[in-house]
């Protein structure tokens, strides 16, 4: 009862944090799109990738997998006719012959064989196999379901990792080419010195020197995004994996908040117990197991089968009249007493199949509740990195800027000024790094707790 008590509140926990924090995310056209959102991004992955369409196909087959339990619990009913052309053998035809002598009558030995008829059988009692059968279907399509709803999980994830990867790439581009456009200024102002006579040719090689290589930088990142994008469009579905041209991503926030209540683990894991669909997935397969296990002493069970037919015959002509017709009804009953303990090593299988999955499910639940806690912490881990180079960022910022003033009024050389930018540059990257990774952390905490699907629309069961 505790247990069920937890997971409750968890779950009514989860729905409030959902209606108060996220609303039914639209799925946008990736055409229109000019900034294109993280939530936006998932949006259309979860629309658009073929392989939520085929997991989708896999609950279609499910569900008629169900349909096809279902049906063994009606009659069967089956039509029939054949035509033969017989040649007697001597004897038979001799001793036919006799006979029809004795009548006046005439024998072919080369004759036609004509039948026609109708079947029902209706089976009674199969020691409940199909109410067994039925319920792993059952179980099998709802399986498929919460499969669906486990591969937008991951894909979600996917697609936040891949984001981000292309989102960081992106704001590498914003960090070269500011400090290409830094270093034309200074160069611009070297020149000019040089020109009055009140700067070194030094300082104008060095600085192209340095333009040079924030050019090379701007180039390597604009290849790495440019790769990056092509990840991220396969994902979302779009055709030939690639980003449209006039797309940009949403840059990083470096003003994102990433301070917070410290979270409950335990309520997470509990939580995870109850909203992921992975987990789900393994009880129903625990559950079909179960059925799995009724299905194989189906056999220790007699069968009884009802059945009836209406027959008919004729010799010599295929036009079959109601005095060539008989009928048939009857019960049947069958039961194996021995088939070399197969039956019973059918049964074992079963069970161990059942142990099985219980097993794994154990060993999935204990993988969440590691899951959860790994997640949590390097989460914790990314909020103190975000502090700490959002702190060192404003220090170097401060520390360039004096520098920069510092070599304008001659009192320093280039090279501290090289320095500090060159400091200013790797701290911007490593804040963007940061930042990148927080919401990577955040990503996956939302995925281990089987929350990141909030907002999505889910998709639709037919039936």
């Amino acid at each position: 009862m505790q247990r069920i008590l937890v997971v409750g509140m968890a779950a009514l926990i989860s729905c409030l944090g959902v209606c108060a924090h996220a609303t039914e995310q639209p799925v946008p056209d990736p055409a229109t799109i000019k900034v294109l959102e993280l939530g936006a991004a998932q949006a259309i992955a979860l629309s658009g990738n073929p392989n939520m369409a085929a997991a989708q196909a896999r609950i279609e087959q499910a569900r008629a997998r169900v349909r096809q339990a279902a049906a063994t619990w009606w009659p069967s009913l089956d039509i029939g006719a054949s035509g033969a052309r017989q040649h007697l053998s001597e004897n038979v035809y001799q001793y036919n012959r006799g006979l029809a002598s004795l009548i006046g009558a005439k024998v072919d030995r080369n004759t036609g064989v004509y039948g026609a008829g109708i079947q029902a059988t209706w089976l009674l009692f199969d020691g409940f196999y199909r109410s067994f059968k039925e319920r792993q279907a059952v179980y099998g399509e709802q399986a498929a379901q919460a499969g669906l709803m486990d591969s937008r999980r991951l894909l979600a994830t996917a697609v936040a990792e891949a984001f981000l990867n292309a989102q960081l790439a992106q704001t590498s581009i914003d960090i070269n080419r500011a400090d290409a456009t830094f270093y034309g200024q200074q160069l611009q102002d070297a020149q000019n010195r040089f020109k009055v006579g009140a700067g070194p040719w030094g300082d104008v090689l060095n600085i192209k020197v340095q333009v040079n290589a924030a050019k090379s930088g701007l180039i390597q990142a604009q290849h790495a995004f440019e790769a990056a994008g092509y990840g991220l469009a396969a994902l979302l579905g779009l055709p030939e994996a690639k980003l449209p041209a006039r797309m940009r991503l949403a840059p990083l926030d470096r003003e994102t908040v990433v301070a917070g209540q410290k979270d409950d683990p335990e309520a997470l894991i509990a939580e995870a117990f109850a909203l992921r669909p992975d987990i789900r997935q393994l009880e129903l397969v625990v559950k079909q197991a179960e059925a799995g296990t009724g299905m194989a002493r189906a056999p220790f069970y007699p069968k009884l089968q009802l059945g009836g037919a209406v027959e008919g015959m004729r010799q010599g002509n295929a036009r079959l009249a109601n005095d060539d017709f008989g009928s048939t009804v009857g019960v049947n009953m069958s039961w194996n007493l021995y088939a070399g303990g197969a039956d019973k090593a059918r049964l074992a299988e079963a069970e161990q199949a059942k142990r099985e999955a219980v097993f794994v499910l154990a060993g999935l639940r204990t993988g969440v509740a590691a899951e959860v806690r790994q997640n949590l912490a390097l989460l914790d881990a990314a909020r103190e990195q975000v502090r700490l180079q959002r702190e060192t960022v404003s220090l170097v910022e401060e520390n360039r800027n004096l520098a920069k003033n510092e070599y304008a009024a001659g009192e320093s050389p280039l090279i501290r000024l090289n320095e500090a930018q060159r400091d200013l540059i790797a701290a911007s990257g490593r804040l963007a790094q940061a930042l990148a990774g927080y919401h990577l952390a955040r990503q996956r905490l939302l995925a281990a707790t089987g929350r990141n699907l909030a907002g999505f629309e889910q998709p639709a069961q037919e039936k």
